[in-house]
C-alpha cells in the first residue's frame, strides 16, 4: 500500500512561491490571514503599502482569493508593518475586486487569532489589541475568562452619514431610496421590501443581482464625501436591511460588495454605518446595544460609544461584538508553470 503519510515531508521545487496562511471565520464570513510568503511591501504609510501591492503583487491577491485555491467570496489580510506608534501591526485587507478601506468582521478575526495562538499575550478579564488598518486606528479587544475567549470587540473608526432618505433611479427597478453612510467603508442601505425580497439565503443570488444594480445606480448619482481621506471615496456596496428571524434581535443585514461578493457575518463596518444612522434618526442613544443578523443567522451586536465631530459631520464612535474561530492553517504554492496560477472566478 502507499505510505500516504510521505507526503508530509514531500518539498516544492525552489522556483516555486510558498505563502502560508491561517483561515479562520467570524460569524460564518471567511479570513485568510497570510503569514509569510507575500514579498515586502514598500511605503512609509499604509495606504502607499497597499498601492504597492494592487500595482506590483496583485497576481498573488488573485491566487489566494480566486480559485482553485480560493473562491469568490473569499476575503483575506495581508500583515505590514504599523504605521502609528500605539499600533500592534498593520493590515491590509484583500478580496475578489481588490483592496477595502475597513472590515469589522477581519478586525474580530485578526483579534481572535493573534491572542488565542499567543503571538498576543493573553490577559484575563480583557486582552487589547491596536491595529492600523486603511480606514484608521482600530483599538480591539479579547474577552477572557477561565482562560477561554468569549468573545471579541472593537471600536471602529468614527462613522457617520452622509444622506438619508435620498432616491436614485435603478434601470429595471425604478425608484428606490437609500441612506448614504461610512462606517469604514461607504454602503447604500435600503429596505429590502423595496425590491419584494427577504434577507434570507433563498434569495441569495436575487439580492446580489438586485444589490449591484443598486450600487451602480448609486455610484453614478453621487460622489461619497469623506471629510479627509479622499481614498475612502467610492461606494463599497449595498447593504439590505430587513427583520430579523429571531424576536431577541433587532434586525438583519446582507451585504453585497466588491464585485458581487455576500457577506455571511452582519458585516462590521455595516453595523457600525447603521449604528451612525439610528442615532441620527434618534432610534438608539448612547450606550444602547442593538443585535443584527446575517443572512445565515450569525449575530453582530454594535452600540454608540460616543459621539464626536468628524469634519462637517456629527459622527459616532461605534463599538462592535462578535467571535471568530480558526479553521485551518495552509501552505499553498504557486507554480509558474501552471497556466492557472493567478487564479479564476466561476460564478
Amino acid at each position: 500500500m502507499i505510505e500516504i503519510e510521505k507526503l508530509k515531508d514531500w518539498k516544492a521545487p525552489e522556483d516555486w512561491l510558498e505563502i502560508q496562511i491561517i483561515d479562520a471565520h467570524t460569524g460564518g464570513e471567511p479570513l485568510r490571514i497570510i503569514i509569510s510568503g507575500f514579498p515586502n511591501l514598500k511605503g512609509a504609510t499604509l495606504l502607499e503599502k497597499r498601492a504597492c501591492a494592487k500595482n506590483e503583487f496583485d497576481s498573488i491577491r488573485k491566487a489566494l482569493m480566486w480559485e482553485p485555491r480560493g473562491h469568490s467570496d473569499m476575503y483575506g489580510a495581508i500583515i505590514v508593518e504599523a504605521e502609528t506608534p500605539d499600533a500592534d501591526f498593520g493590515v491590509i485587507f484583500i478580496h475578489n475586486e481588490g483592496y477595502s478601506t475597513g472590515c469589522g468582521h477581519a478586525v474580530i478575526a485578526l483579534t481572535k487569532v493573534f491572542v488565542e495562538t499567543g503571538l498576543i499575550k493573553k490577559i484575563e478579564p480583557i486582552t487589547e489589541v491596536k491595529m492600523d488598518v486603511p480606514s484608521g486606528f482600530i483599538r480591539s479587544y479579547a474577552e477572557v475568562k477561565n482562560g477561554k475567549i468569549t468573545s471579541v470587540g472593537f471600536h471602529n473608526v468614527p462613522s457617520f452619514v452622509q444622506l438619508m432618505d435620498a432616491k436614485v433611479n435603478v434601470p429595471g427597478l425604478g425608484t428606490i431610496q437609500y441612506d448614504l453612510a461610512f462606517g469604514g467603508a461607504f454602503y447604500a442601505f435600503v429596505d429590502v421590501e423595496q425590491i419584494g425580497l427577504d434577507c434570507t439565503e433563498e434569495h441569495h443570488n436575487a439580492l446580489i443581482q438586485k444589490g449591484m444594480m443598486i450600487k451602480r445606480a448609486v455610484m453614478e448619482s453621487v460622489e461619497m464625501d469623506h471629510p479627509s481621506e479622499p481614498e475612502m471615496n467610492f461606494l463599497y456596496g449595498t447593504i439590505f436591511t430587513g427583520r430579523a428571524q429571531s424576536p431577541n434581535h433587532h434586525s438583519r443585514n446582507v451585504c453585497i460588495f466588491a464585485d458581487g461578493e455576500v457577506d455571511r457575518s452582519p458585516t462590521g463596518t455595516g453595523v457600525s454605518a447603521r449604528a451612525a444612522l439610528h442615532y441620527a434618526r434618534g432610534e438608539i442613544s448612547v450606550g444602547e446595544s442593538i443585535t443584527i443578523e446575517s443572512i445565515i443567522g450569525s449575530t453582530f451586536s454594535v452600540q454608540v460609544s460616543e459621539k464626536r465631530s468628524f469634519g462637517k459631520y456629527d459622527a459616532i464612535i461605534p463599538e462592535v461584538k462578535g467571535n471568530a474561530f480558526i479553521t485551518g492553517k495552509n501552505t499553498f504554492w504557486i507554480n509558474p508553470n501552471d497556466p492557472l496560477k493567478n487564479g479564476f472566478i466561476l460564478r
